[in-house]
């Protein structure tokens, strides 16, 4: 059985729901296997600044706040504050690129990984459109940087970022983050759409889980 759990860097709930996820992963990692899936949500046909969507954000931001708990940085705040001097044109097709490349080396941390994606982003303010965000990373994780950014440039691994993309559509996931229990090949449970606390949706996996083995 397979825990997937759809995501985008650029998802401020998704940075919510971080935390539960990780008591999640670490509860069930030795029962399940456990897939991170980018779902492409900011795929703009022609970059689109911050500006677009600061004035969305700045009023978002704090309702995930206060339902979650989780912070969002200043360096991050700067640009939703200030979008008429932030050179920020958000997309997510190179954070799910990094979480490809990434699942090669460490599939076992999939969870952790993109926890900290959304960490760099929302927290310290990073551009993840740009190839510098991924260095401390790379570091933390031990990744070769002359591999990781050549293979951050090949169209395989841009085209495995786009199959995650198609896949979450498949699965019928509108919205992030969704969280679904995958029993065969052809048996999906929902387990999370939108946030979800930890309580919660550690009941919902216990319900699966022991409706199975009964």
């Amino acid at each position: 059985m397979t825990l997937i759990y759809c995501y985008d860097a650029y998802c401020g709930w998704c940075y919510g729901f971080s935390q539960v996820m990780k008591k999640i992963n670490s509860e069930y990692k030795d029962r399940l296997e456990i897939e991170v899936l980018s779902g492409g949500m900011i795929l703009p046909v022609e970059p689109v600044h911050i500006g677009a969507t600061a004035g969305y954000i700045s009023k978002a931001y704090k309702n995930v706040e206060e339902l979650t708990g989780a912070k969002f940085g200043e360096n991050y705040l700067w640009h939703i504050k200030h979008p008429d001097q932030s050179d920020w044109y958000r997309n997510s097709e190179k954070p799910a690129i990094a979480l490809c490349i990434f699942k090669e080396y460490y599939p076992d941390q999939q969870v952790s990984f993109a926890t900290d994606l959304q960490y760099a982003l929302h927290f310290e303010g990073r551009d993840l459109t740009d190839d510098e965000a991924y260095r401390h990373l790379l570091e933390k994780y031990n990744l070769p940087p002359e591999d990781f950014y050549g293979m951050l440039h090949e169209e395989e691994y841009k085209e495995k970022a786009h199959y995650e993309f198609s896949l979450c559509r498949q699965l019928q996931v509108t919205g992030y983050p969704a969280v679904l229990l995958q029993l065969n090949e052809s048996k999906f449970h929902l387990m999370a759409r939108g946030y979800t606390d930890y309580e919660t949706l550690h009941q919902r996996i216990e319900n699966v889980l022991n409706a199975q083995i009964g």
